[in-house]
């Protein structure tokens, strides 16, 4: 397999963490902003909605999004629930992810992370999605208090889409860890599972 891959997404980190949880040998090839790997990527048909995280498969078959890929990974393995609410419990909690807690959370990380994104960072805009995305945090803040993981008994699907932009929330995002200690307990219980790597790795 080939993953596509951008190396300062949270949304390409959390394929390539699932991939080495799993011990899934995959080529990484990186297509960052503003680069030439990218354009190279778009001009070849590889991104087909324009941008990565791409699963390309043994086959050739391209897998766009990176929640569909975790979904397509994950199969069979224990980062699925067995039970079929638990299994739509975890879906509830990807499509929030991305709908929801990707849209603020991963934004305002990325006016102040990103160069060219910059200007569009005005103290007004920073300030709304620090709001809303301190809201947000507290909606995980509040699911994780007195329980491990996101759904069920161990670690599933959810735990790790939603660990991809939570764990640099404070870092890179600037947002007020401190004020949540379930969910930082949360981040070291995934930090800590056996195979992990870092976004930086």
């Amino acid at each position: 397999m080939r993953l596509y891959s951008m190396p300062s997404s949270g949304n390409s980190y959390k394929v390539r963490l699932l991939l080495a949880l799993l011990g899934r040998d995959c080529e990484i090839v990186d297509v960052e902003y503003q680069t030439e790997a990218l354009d190279q990527a778009r001009a070849q048909g590889r991104l087909p909605f324009g941008k990565a995280p791409v699963l390309e498969l043994d086959d050739g078959r391209l897998l766009p999004e990176s929640n569909a890929i975790l979904w397509w990974l994950g199969e069979g393995t224990r980062f699925v629930p067995a039970d079929a609410f638990a299994r739509a419990e975890m879906a509830s909690w990807m499509f929030w992810e991305q709908n929801q807690h990707e849209a603020v959370i991963a934004v305002r990380g990325a006016l102040a992370y990103y160069p060219h994104r910059r200007a569009l960072a005005t103290p007004e805009r920073m300030a709304e999605l620090l709001e809303r995305g301190h809201a947000l945090l507290q909606i995980m803040e509040d699911r994780l208090d007195g329980r491990d993981w996101l759904v069920g008994d161990g670690p599933t699907l959810a735990d790790l889409c939603l660990y991809g932009y939570t764990h640099t929330a404070g870092s890179r995002s600037g947002f007020d860890m401190a004020r949540f200690p379930a969910l930082n307990r949360w981040l070291d219980r995934v930090a800590g599972l056996p195979g992990y790597v870092g976004l930086e790795a």
